[in-house]
Parts: structure tokens; C-alpha cells; sequence
């Protein structure tokens, strides 16, 4: 699997973005940027994602999923579901593209924005990431990684 993380803005919506880049011969994850801290936070979850299918240690049906599962630091599916998906009605999301090469966001009037992954000091707050030593994007990659140690 090939993986592109991503900052997304514009007024396609939820479902015509999944739509689109499946039509492209890939798929994608969806979350809140507020959600997440940096780019580095997504492209672990993915790649723990991808491992765990690999080694059969997944708990869900879905890489995608098994993403979420990993980027909202959390084991149980429905509660990262809950926790990740973007606001109804949003026009900023952070994103996994798996397997798309082009994303032809001009087609589907998006704009690419990754200052919507930055990890930023509220983001940092709000995610509980207070350790003063260590950036936030680092606790949120060392969050991730202890999910696999939480699944055993």
C-alpha cells in the first residue's frame, strides 16, 4: 500500500471525497484535523494500520478502519469512529490516501492544506499531549504505537 497524508479544504463533503478517490482506483481516510498532531500522528497510524493486517493482529474488517483505530488512540471501533469522523457540514478534513497517485483535487474543487495538520499548542491541549519535554507530534506517534501494546 502507498500512503499520501494530506490536509484537505474545500466544499466537495464527506462522501463525494471517498467517492472521488475511489473512482481514482484507491481510497481514503477522513478525520477531524483537529484531531491531529502533525502529519507524522497520521502516516503512523496508517503504517501500524497496514502492519497489523499483515501480522493478523487487526481488530477490525478494514485497513481504513484498523487507521482510525490507530490515529484515535483508542481499541474500540465504534468510539474511534465516534471520536475521528469530521463535523457534518465540514470543509476541513485530514486525510489518508491509500493507493492514489493523482489526487485531482481541482476536480473536485478541494484545495490541499496541510497547515490543517499542524500540531498546534490547543490541538496539543485538547488531546491531552502535555508532556513540556517531548513535542506533541512525537506523543501522539508514541500514542500510537502503545495502542499495539493495548491490543494484546
Amino acid at each position: 500500500m502507498r500512503f499520501q497524508v494530506m490536509g484537505l479544504r474545500g466544499d466537495a463533503g464527506f462522501d463525494r471525497l471517498v467517492e472521488h478517490f475511489r473512482s481514482l482506483g484507491g481510497d481514503c481516510v477522513l478525520v477531524d484535523p483537529s484531531k491531529i498532531a502533525g502529519a507524522g500522528h497520521l502516516m503512523s497510524a496508517a503504517l501500524h494500520g497496514e502492519r497489523a493486517f499483515a501480522e493478523g493482529t487487526n481488530r477490525s474488517d478494514s485497513v481504513l478502519t484498523e487507521i482510525i483505530m490507530y490515529a484515535a488512540w483508542e481499541r474500540q471501533i465504534g468510539k474511534a469512529l465516534r471520536r475521528m469522523r469530521p463535523p457534518e457540514g465540514s470543509s476541513e478534513y485530514a486525510a489518508v490516501l491509500v493507493d492514489v497517485d493523482d489526487p485531482c483535487l481541482n476536480a473536485i474543487g478541494m484545495v490541499r492544506d496541510d497547515s490543517l495538520l499542524d500540531a498546534t499548542p490547543e490541538k496539543a491541549q485538547e488531546l491531552g499531549l502535555t508532556d513540556p519535554f517531548l513535542p506533541s507530534e512525537d506523543q501522539a506517534i508514541e500514542r500510537v504505537a502503545l495502542l499495539e501494546l493495548q491490543k494484546m
